[in-house]
């Protein structure tokens, strides 16, 4: 009755069964292990900003290039404020606002983007206050270059003039005559009465959208899995059937082969006694 098995076609589905199954399982294991890496990614994170604020600051050259292990790392910087602009579209415990971004002047001539703080409601120069005067000393935490679209960072182009969409040296040289430090800090204490903004976790570090997409693939693959050994089970049974029915002399066998190879619809025989009652009338009426 499983003589079947043997044959070209049944060759091919149990090949491709074979290789279907591991294939899956490897493909949802690894979606899997991503998504663990991103959850190990955000509690290193979120440790590592609760004991860099006990640290002590360390002067900013030792902490350039921004990476994972210095992001949220205390650094304190010399210099002059300078331009003044406004980061709208952010929000801090679930309200809308801005930051205030002051470019602070080092002796090397270079500029570091420092956000003085927060405040709410729409973006206006009114609102925000004016920075210190001659040569001030900040401390802070240490931020990496912001990318648009990610992280919450707005996605938009075209702001106003005295405004800008994301904090890095990409968007800010375009807004300022000077270099720009591809880095940012975010001051422990607002400044002027404004409220500090928080450290952000660097990029895909975070139980964002796509650590939780991550996952989701990782149900896809392992559904497939199941989907393929149904698939196969299924098939495998009508074969059984067809042959059994053969066996009983209920169906040609010529006709259980044909039905197998065609994908074994259950109505195909049905469709065939019905073409031969039409061959048959009109036999009649020639006659």
């Amino acid at each position: 009755m499983y003589r079947f098995l043997l044959t070209p076609r049944w060759w091919g589905i149990n090949v491709f069964v074979v290789l279907a199954i591991p294939f899956c399982i490897f493909m949802g294991s690894w979606q899997l292990g991503r998504f663990e890496d991103r959850v190990q990614d955000h509690e290193a994170a979120t440790t590592q900003h609760e004991s860099a604020r006990r640290e002590a600051a360390r002067p900013l050259t030792e902490l350039l290039p921004v990476d994972k292990e210095t992001v949220g790392k205390q650094t304190t910087v010399t210099g002059r404020y300078d331009d003044q602009l406004l980061v709208p579209e952010r929000k801090l415990d679930d309200r809308e606002g801005f930051y205030v971004l002051t470019l602070l002047r080092t002796d090397g001539g270079k500029a570091l983007p420092v956000v003085r703080g927060w405040l709410p409601g729409e973006p206006d120069p009114a609102k925000a206050p004016a920075p210190p005067t001659g040569e001030v000393t900040v401390t802070g935490a240490l931020q990496a270059a912001e990318s648009p679209g990610a992280n919450g960072v707005s996605g938009r182009s075209g702001w106003p003039a005295g405004q800008t969409g994301a904090i890095s040296a990409a968007t800010l040289l375009n807004l300022v005559p000077y270099d720009v430090y591809d880095a940012w800090v975010t001051l422990n204490k607002g400044d002027s009465g404004m409220r500090a903004v928080p450290v952000s976790a660097p990029q895909n570090t975070g139980l964002d959208l796509k650590a939780f997409q991550n996952l989701g693939y990782t149900a896809e693959w392992f559904a497939f899995v199941g989907f393929v050994i149904f698939m196969w089970f299924r098939l495998l049974r009508r074969e059984v059937e067809l042959a059994r029915d053969a066996e009983l002399g209920l169906v040609e066998q010529d006709d259980a082969d044909e039905a197998g190879d065609a994908g074994g619809a259950t109505g195909e025989s049905g469709d065939r006694a019905d073409g031969a009652k039409a061959d048959g009338d009109r036999a009649g009426l020639v006659s």
